[in-house]
Protein backbone atom coordinates (compact mmCIF):
# COMPACT_ATOMS: atom_id res chain seq x y z
CA UNK A 1 0.00 0.00 0.00
CA UNK A 2 2.91 2.02 1.00
CA UNK A 3 4.48 1.98 -2.16
CA UNK A 4 1.33 2.93 -4.30
CA UNK A 5 0.91 5.63 -2.18
CA UNK A 6 4.57 6.82 -2.76
CA UNK A 7 3.79 6.04 -6.59
CA UNK A 8 0.95 8.36 -6.41
CA UNK A 9 2.47 11.45 -4.53
CA UNK A 10 5.58 11.48 -6.94
CA UNK A 11 3.50 11.09 -10.24
CA UNK A 12 1.68 14.55 -8.49
CA UNK A 13 4.77 16.31 -8.04
CA UNK A 14 7.29 15.07 -11.15
CA UNK A 15 4.55 16.63 -13.12
CA UNK A 16 2.49 19.98 -12.71
CA UNK A 17 -0.59 18.41 -11.37
CA UNK A 18 0.25 18.74 -7.57
CA UNK A 19 1.82 21.86 -7.85
CA UNK A 20 -1.54 23.62 -10.35
CA UNK A 21 -3.76 21.80 -7.75
CA UNK A 22 -2.25 23.52 -4.43
CA UNK A 23 -2.09 26.71 -6.86
CA UNK A 24 -5.73 27.19 -8.07
CA UNK A 25 -7.36 26.17 -4.44
CA UNK A 26 -5.50 28.87 -2.81
CA UNK A 27 -5.42 31.45 -5.35
CA UNK A 28 -9.27 30.61 -5.97
CA UNK A 29 -9.97 31.18 -2.59
CA UNK A 30 -7.68 34.20 -1.93
CA UNK A 31 -9.56 35.74 -4.65
CA UNK A 32 -13.29 35.04 -2.95
CA UNK A 33 -11.74 36.18 0.25
CA UNK A 34 -10.02 39.09 0.21
CA UNK A 35 -10.03 40.65 -3.50
CA UNK A 36 -13.25 40.02 -5.12
CA UNK A 37 -15.96 42.36 -3.77
CA UNK A 38 -19.06 40.43 -2.56
CA UNK A 39 -20.39 38.96 0.75
CA UNK A 40 -17.24 36.77 0.87
CA UNK A 41 -15.19 39.16 0.73
CA UNK A 42 -13.83 39.30 4.72
CA UNK A 43 -12.32 42.86 4.57
CA UNK A 44 -16.21 43.90 2.86
CA UNK A 45 -17.94 41.91 5.41
CA UNK A 46 -16.74 43.70 8.29
CA UNK A 47 -16.47 40.92 10.44
CA UNK A 48 -12.88 38.60 11.73
CA UNK A 49 -14.40 35.36 10.26
CA UNK A 50 -13.58 32.52 7.36
CA UNK A 51 -17.20 31.74 6.91
CA UNK A 52 -17.15 33.09 3.13
CA UNK A 53 -14.25 30.22 2.97
CA UNK A 54 -15.87 27.87 4.70
CA UNK A 55 -18.89 28.53 1.69
CA UNK A 56 -16.64 27.93 -1.09
CA UNK A 57 -13.86 25.65 0.14
CA UNK A 58 -16.19 22.44 -0.60
CA UNK A 59 -18.18 24.24 -4.19
CA UNK A 60 -13.96 24.12 -5.55
CA UNK A 61 -13.55 20.45 -4.47
CA UNK A 62 -16.37 19.23 -6.19
CA UNK A 63 -13.93 20.28 -9.24
CA UNK A 64 -10.70 20.29 -8.11
CA UNK A 65 -10.58 16.50 -6.10
CA UNK A 66 -12.53 14.82 -9.58
CA UNK A 67 -10.14 16.66 -11.54
CA UNK A 68 -7.07 15.12 -9.64
CA UNK A 69 -8.98 11.46 -9.21
CA UNK A 70 -10.26 10.89 -12.52
CA UNK A 71 -6.64 8.94 -13.55
CA UNK A 72 -6.42 7.06 -10.81
CA UNK A 73 -7.63 4.09 -12.08
CA UNK A 74 -8.47 5.45 -15.67
CA UNK A 75 -4.72 5.97 -16.74
CA UNK A 76 -3.67 2.29 -15.61
CA UNK A 77 -6.26 0.96 -17.96
CA UNK A 78 -4.98 3.23 -20.65
CA UNK A 79 -1.54 1.98 -20.62
CA UNK A 80 -2.39 -1.43 -19.52
CA UNK A 81 -0.95 -1.51 -16.17
CA UNK A 82 -3.58 -2.14 -14.08
CA UNK A 83 -3.31 -5.87 -14.71
CA UNK A 84 0.11 -6.19 -13.87
CA UNK A 85 -0.69 -3.86 -10.25
CA UNK A 86 -4.13 -6.64 -9.76
CA UNK A 87 -1.67 -9.35 -10.26
CA UNK A 88 0.98 -8.23 -7.80
CA UNK A 89 1.35 -9.37 -3.95
CA UNK A 90 -0.94 -6.16 -2.74
CA UNK A 91 -4.74 -7.36 -2.49
CA UNK A 92 -7.16 -5.25 -4.00
CA UNK A 93 -7.81 -3.02 -0.85
CA UNK A 94 -4.12 -2.17 -0.37
CA UNK A 95 -4.42 -0.85 -4.34
CA UNK A 96 -7.46 1.29 -3.52
CA UNK A 97 -6.02 2.57 -0.16
CA UNK A 98 -3.07 3.66 -1.69
CA UNK A 99 -4.61 5.38 -4.51
CA UNK A 100 -6.82 7.22 -2.38
CA UNK A 101 -4.31 8.22 0.20
CA UNK A 102 -2.29 9.49 -2.18
CA UNK A 103 -4.98 12.15 -3.60
CA UNK A 104 -6.00 12.79 0.16
CA UNK A 105 -2.65 12.97 1.00
CA UNK A 106 -2.44 16.15 -1.61
CA UNK A 107 -5.83 17.78 -0.84
CA UNK A 108 -4.47 17.57 3.28
CA UNK A 109 -0.98 19.60 1.52
CA UNK A 110 -3.43 21.86 -0.80
CA UNK A 111 -5.34 22.87 2.77
CA UNK A 112 -2.03 23.31 4.86
CA UNK A 113 -1.07 26.63 3.40
CA UNK A 114 -4.88 27.94 4.51
CA UNK A 115 -3.70 27.68 7.69
CA UNK A 116 -2.62 31.57 7.30
CA UNK A 117 -5.95 32.84 7.01
CA UNK A 118 -6.40 31.87 10.51
CA UNK A 119 -3.63 33.69 11.77
CA UNK A 120 -4.68 36.90 9.60
CA UNK A 121 -8.01 36.68 10.57
CA UNK A 122 -6.84 36.48 14.40
CA UNK A 123 -4.82 39.79 14.08
CA UNK A 124 -7.94 41.33 12.32
CA UNK A 125 -10.58 41.00 15.04
CA UNK A 126 -11.17 43.64 17.74
CA UNK A 127 -9.59 42.75 19.98
CA UNK A 128 -6.86 40.89 18.19
CA UNK A 129 -7.57 37.16 18.75
CA UNK A 130 -11.59 37.63 18.59
CA UNK A 131 -12.14 34.64 16.86
CA UNK A 132 -13.84 31.20 17.39
CA UNK A 133 -11.03 28.57 17.42
CA UNK A 134 -13.74 25.96 18.23
CA UNK A 135 -15.63 26.39 14.82
CA UNK A 136 -12.43 26.89 13.14
CA UNK A 137 -11.33 23.59 14.28
CA UNK A 138 -14.39 21.93 13.25
CA UNK A 139 -15.01 23.63 10.33
CA UNK A 140 -11.28 22.27 9.05
CA UNK A 141 -12.34 18.69 10.65
CA UNK A 142 -15.14 18.73 8.07
CA UNK A 143 -13.48 19.88 4.97
CA UNK A 144 -11.00 17.12 5.68
CA UNK A 145 -14.32 14.67 5.98
CA UNK A 146 -15.30 16.55 2.85
CA UNK A 147 -12.21 15.79 1.15
CA UNK A 148 -12.26 12.08 1.99
CA UNK A 149 -15.69 11.23 0.62
CA UNK A 150 -14.85 13.35 -2.72
CA UNK A 151 -11.57 11.84 -3.09
CA UNK A 152 -13.39 7.79 -2.64
CA UNK A 153 -15.94 8.82 -4.87
CA UNK A 154 -13.41 10.19 -7.57
CA UNK A 155 -11.18 6.73 -7.34
CA UNK A 156 -14.52 4.76 -7.38
CA UNK A 157 -16.06 6.54 -10.93
CA UNK A 158 -12.24 6.44 -12.10
CA UNK A 159 -11.84 2.57 -11.34
CA UNK A 160 -15.62 2.12 -13.29
CA UNK A 161 -15.10 3.96 -16.46
CA UNK A 162 -11.61 3.84 -18.75
CA UNK A 163 -12.35 7.52 -20.04
CA UNK A 164 -10.76 10.21 -17.66
CA UNK A 165 -13.39 12.58 -18.59
CA UNK A 166 -16.09 10.46 -18.38
CA UNK A 167 -14.75 9.31 -14.61
CA UNK A 168 -14.46 13.51 -13.98
CA UNK A 169 -18.36 14.07 -14.94
CA UNK A 170 -19.44 11.76 -13.14
CA UNK A 171 -17.42 12.09 -9.79
CA UNK A 172 -18.69 16.07 -10.18
CA UNK A 173 -21.57 14.57 -10.15
CA UNK A 174 -21.59 12.21 -7.55
CA UNK A 175 -20.11 15.34 -5.60
CA UNK A 176 -22.57 17.87 -5.91
CA UNK A 177 -25.27 15.22 -5.62
CA UNK A 178 -24.08 14.14 -1.60
CA UNK A 179 -22.95 17.72 -1.14
CA UNK A 180 -26.11 19.78 -1.34
CA UNK A 181 -28.75 17.20 -3.51
CA UNK A 182 -30.26 15.83 -0.68
CA UNK A 183 -30.73 19.16 0.82
CA UNK A 184 -32.00 20.32 -2.28
CA UNK A 185 -34.60 17.56 -2.26
CA UNK A 186 -35.38 18.18 1.04
CA UNK A 187 -36.63 21.97 0.84
CA UNK A 188 -38.51 21.13 -2.41
CA UNK A 189 -40.05 17.86 -1.28
CA UNK A 190 -40.15 18.36 2.42
CA UNK A 191 -38.90 15.25 2.66
CA UNK A 192 -36.52 14.77 6.01
CA UNK A 193 -33.24 13.61 3.80
CA UNK A 194 -30.99 16.13 4.20
CA UNK A 195 -29.24 14.08 6.90
CA UNK A 196 -28.17 11.79 3.85
CA UNK A 197 -26.06 14.42 2.24
CA UNK A 198 -22.77 16.08 3.36
CA UNK A 199 -23.71 19.48 3.77
CA UNK A 200 -26.06 18.82 7.17
CA UNK A 201 -23.10 17.11 8.82
CA UNK A 202 -20.42 19.78 7.73
CA UNK A 203 -22.85 22.67 8.78
CA UNK A 204 -23.19 20.67 12.55
CA UNK A 205 -19.30 19.97 12.72
CA UNK A 206 -18.60 23.81 11.54
CA UNK A 207 -20.20 24.76 14.85
CA UNK A 208 -17.39 23.52 16.93
CA UNK A 209 -19.21 20.58 18.13
CA UNK A 210 -17.56 17.28 16.93
CA UNK A 211 -20.51 14.62 17.29
CA UNK A 212 -19.67 11.73 16.98
CA UNK A 213 -22.36 11.01 14.22
CA UNK A 214 -21.31 13.36 11.77
CA UNK A 215 -17.73 11.81 12.25
CA UNK A 216 -18.95 8.29 11.40
CA UNK A 217 -21.20 9.96 8.55
CA UNK A 218 -17.88 11.12 6.73
CA UNK A 219 -15.95 7.96 7.38
CA UNK A 220 -18.80 5.66 6.52
CA UNK A 221 -19.78 7.43 3.30
CA UNK A 222 -16.04 7.24 2.61
CA UNK A 223 -16.02 3.47 3.32
CA UNK A 224 -18.66 2.52 1.27
CA UNK A 225 -17.06 3.66 -1.86
CA UNK A 226 -13.63 2.39 -1.41
CA UNK A 227 -15.66 -0.51 -0.87
CA UNK A 228 -17.88 -0.30 -4.51
CA UNK A 229 -14.14 0.46 -5.73
CA UNK A 230 -12.46 -2.77 -4.56
CA UNK A 231 -15.60 -4.52 -5.70
CA UNK A 232 -15.27 -2.98 -9.53
CA UNK A 233 -11.67 -4.29 -9.11
CA UNK A 234 -12.10 -7.38 -8.23
CA UNK A 235 -15.26 -7.93 -10.91
CA UNK A 236 -12.18 -6.54 -13.56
Amino acid sequence: MFAILKKEIYSFFSTAIGYLVIGIFLITNGLFIWVFKGEFNILDYGFADLSGYYFIAPWIFIFLIPAITMKSFSEEKKQGTLEILLTTPINNWQLVLGKFLGAFTLIILALLPTVLYIYTVYQLGNPVGNIDLGSTFGAYTGLLGIAMIYCAIGIFTSAVSDNQIVAFLLAVLLCFTFYYGFEGLSETTGASIENIGIKAHFKNISKGILDSRDIIYFFSISALFLFFTSLTLTKK
